[in-house]
């Protein structure tokens, strides 16, 4: 028995001791630092961590639009009998978008051409009158005269030149008349003509039409609807063009100047931001009195990626100072985490650094190496060579 208890710690020792054994050779190998620097130095570009001439960047938010946006609106009170397109319909410039019932408004402009033509017709009779009466006037004065003469010659009477001059007389007065009668004949014709486009027009305001090629992004109405003077009907945007509205505060408007190129970052919705060269095309000259903004329009390039009611972040360089800065090359990203190889006696050492854009605000100082566009062999603790760019 008493060699059963022994034998049982002897193999109880012997198992204690070998799993010390084992997890110390585990934990050795595990916190043993592993040579980064083994085999030959990598070559690399480097550069050096210098004060530089940096513009201060700002950015503003706004939302993509059409360059030219049309609300179509109705002009008149009438029902609206049928609406023939939807939203993302292409039309052209004149196409009838919307039909308003206007037949009491055709009634009208029939009459008034009606009328046109009634004054036209008047007008010819007057005219014809005022012919007549001058042919009539001649006629007076040509027997007035042939009756003077005689008289003078003691070969007429004084009846008959009293007659011929009384002819005479009357014959100015109708002529007077059909002249007077012919022009108010030709104010009539005019005043008509006047009432027949006036009443077409208005006729004409129960077809809406697209003002330029373009999309329809809204429609407003039913058919059914009842119309009123500006109520509006249909949204259609010129897609041949897109800017980007943005406020910026006033005590930088003073850097913004129109015809300034600005890149735009914009928001796909699907989380990638694209980049685009925009143009500054208007500053607003009014100050926003609640957000003390000033209005700034950024023309944007035709892509076909574009789209009414993107997101996009413009940014602006305001004017240059001095600060520490590292090449763009040399920053690696991975996440959140921004860092940089640093060269340190020929071995490259990654350092966590805080940078906004290319200025360095902490992490590194002037006059320090970094390796420049790091290749995929370059890790903490390997072995670099190389020069300046």
């Amino acid at each position: 028995m008493t060699d059963m208890k022994a034998l049982r710690r002897q193999l109880l020792a012997a198992g204690i001791g070998l799993l010390v054994g084992l997890t110390t050779t585990a934990c050795s190998s595990d916190t043993e630092p592993q040579p980064g620097d083994a085999g030959a130095p990598v070559s690399v570009k480097t550069a050096q961590v210098t004060m530089s001439d940096l513009g201060v960047t700002f950015e503003a938010g706004g939302v993509v639009q059409a360059r030219t946006t049309a609300v179509m609106t109705a002009r008149i009170v009438a029902p609206v009998q049928e609406v023939r397109v939807a939203p993302g319909d292409r039309v052209r410039a004149g196409q009838v978008l919307v039909v308003l019932d206007g037949r009491d408004l055709g009634a009208q402009a029939r009459s008034a051409r009606a009328g046109a033509q009634a004054a036209v017709q008047g007008a010819t009779a007057s005219a014809a009158d005022q012919r007549a009466a001058q042919a009539a006037l001649v006629l007076a004065r040509a027997t007035h005269n042939r009756i003077a003469t005689l008289h003078a010659k003691r070969s007429a009477t004084p009846q008959e030149l009293d007659e011929a001059t009384g002819a005479l007389s009357a014959a100015e007065e109708r002529a007077a008349g059909a002249t007077a009668r012919a022009q108010q004949a030709a104010s009539g014709v005019e005043r008509a003509q006047a009432d027949s486009e006036a009443a077409g027009a208005t006729e004409s305001y129960t077809r809406v039409t697209a003002p330029f090629d373009g999309v329809v992004t809204e429609k407003l109405v039913e058919p059914g609807n009842m119309a009123a003077p500006g109520m509006p009907l249909v949204r259609v945007e010129d897609t041949r063009g897109f800017r980007l509205d943005v406020h910026v505060d006033e005590s930088r408007i003073g850097q913004i100047a129109p015809g300034a190129s600005v890149p735009v970052l914009l928001d796909s919705g699907t989380g990638a931001a694209t980049t685009v060269a925009g143009t500054v095309s208007e500053v607003a000259r009014a100050v926003d009195a609640d957000a003390r903004a000033f209005l700034v329009k950024i023309a944007l390039p035709d892509t076909a990626d574009l789209r009414s009611g993107m997101f996009g972040r413009a940014r602006f360089t305001g004017a240059s100072r001095r600060a520490l800065a590292v090449p763009a090359g040399a920053i690696v990203r991975r996440g959140q985490v921004t860092s940089v190889f640093v060269v340190d006696k020929g071995v490259a050492r990654l350092r966590l650094v805080n940078v906004t854009d290319t200025e360095v605000l902490a992490g590194l100082s002037e006059g320090e190496t970094v390796v420049v566009d790091p290749a995929a062999g370059v890790v903490d603790g390997r072995r670099v060579s190389g020069g300046g760019r």
